[in-house]
């Protein structure tokens, strides 16, 4: 690492972390070249809002409809075919420091806890031992290593995936620096899922045992949990990719048609386009990804995103998970987003919390996870 003069301690976290540094100096060229601007980003192709069949609602609770695909679902876990990875890289800054997945969602129960004790009901229940994987950061691996050995203790199967690392860049393309000269180290987004999996060895575990679908969702969204309904929604739909959307005034991703491919596309990947209305339904990051998907190397791609560390602009790069909807065909599920059926609450920042606390403990108590564990 002698190219970037840093210093030993950071050369060692990007070695450990599979940095790239001949993939991290073409993405810095490209970055001062010709795709430099605000519409470095944009998507290309002809874009349009989804149909009405394009996105269709999971069936409601106490429908004959939900209890058959509840059915093939817990068909699927009782055949040992479903695993759930976290998305756990996230530092808690905005709680004040630490790891975002160790930080309380309710009083005595972190981010981590409440998954754990969702998917050890749903295997009690069910009579499925269902594995749990947790891509982490160079930020949260070590923490989550040592916080997830009581419950590997406790015969549950948690294992870890570290996602790669990245450098820090300013506008005119140098490494950004801090006050004491120290480069600033990030993560890349989680669209680094397939590799840090494959890199980790889980996607050869999963195959081996048998796993053929793969419930994918951020730490940080308690709702979202191993439900065997989405499970069967996502078998009966056929496709590779299942994609939880939810309605309401939500920013973020959400389906469109891109040269008539359906496709989660992120907000800041859209130009001006006064033809199109606000998205109806927004994506959750909360999936179900066939394993096939996660083993393939499709070339997501490399966003320029701009971010403010200690007060100074900088500039990263990252890839997004949701962008292997533009690589295979994709079935998009309305999911309520509130009452006792909603799987969508995340929480970013104390006050979202005080927000959605009581929604939170509500859903999680119908679902039989608060009281167990």
């Amino acid at each position: 690492m002698d190219r970037y003069r840093i210093s030993s301690d950071a050369a060692e976290t990007l070695v450990e972390y599979r940095f790239d540094p001949d993939r991290f100096d073409l993405l810095r060229e490209r970055l001062l070249g010709a795709d430099a601007g605000p519409h470095r980003n944009w998507i290309q192709g002809r874009i349009v809002e989804p149909t009405a069949s394009d996105v269709r609602p999971l069936a409601p609770l106490g429908s004959r409809e939900r209890e058959e695909l509840a059915e093939r679902g817990i068909a699927a876990l009782r055949r040992g075919e479903v695993a759930v990875v976290l998305l756990a890289g996230g530092m808690a800054t905005r709680f004040g420091g630490g790891v975002k997945a160790l930080a309380e969602v309710l009083r005595g129960i972190t981010f981590l806890d409440a998954k754990a004790i969702d998917v050890a009901h749903v295997g009690r229940r069910y009579g499925a031992s269902v594995p749990m994987v947790l891509m982490t950061s160079f930020q949260s691996h070590d923490a989550l290593g040592a916080a997830v050995e009581t419950y590997v203790d406790e015969g549950a199967r948690i294992s870890l995936a570290p996602q790669s690392v990245a450098l820090r860049l300013v506008r005119s393309g140098d490494l950004y620096r801090d006050g004491e000269g120290q480069v600033s180290l990030c993560a890349p987004g989680h669209g680094d899922l397939p590799e840090a999996l494959q890199s980790s060895g889980t996607v050869a575990t999963f195959a081996r045992e048998g796993i053929r679908h793969v419930m994918v969702t951020n730490v940080d969204n308690a709702a979202a949990t191993l439900e065997p309904a989405v499970i069967g929604a996502h078998l009966d739909g056929g496709l590779p990719m299942t994609c939880e959307v939810t309605g309401g005034d939500l920013k973020g991703g959400a389906p469109y048609r891109v040269d008539d491919h359906l496709q989660i596309v992120e907000e800041f990947r859209i130009p001006p386009h006064p033809e199109l209305s606000p998205p109806r339904a927004v994506n959750t990051n909360s999936m179900i990804i066939d394993l096939d998907v996660l083993a393939a190397d499709y070339p997501l791609t490399w966003f320029a995103v701009d971010k403010m560390v200690g007060g100074d602009p900088v500039v990263q790069f990252e890839r997004l998970v949701g962008e292997l909807t533009a690589f295979v065909p994709a079935f998009m599920l309305l999911v309520e987003r509130d009452g006792l059926d909603g799987r969508f609450q995340p929480v970013k920042d104390p006050a979202e919390l005080a927000a959605r606390q009581v929604e939170i403990r509500n859903i999680l108590t119908a679902r039989h996870i608060l009281g167990e564990g």
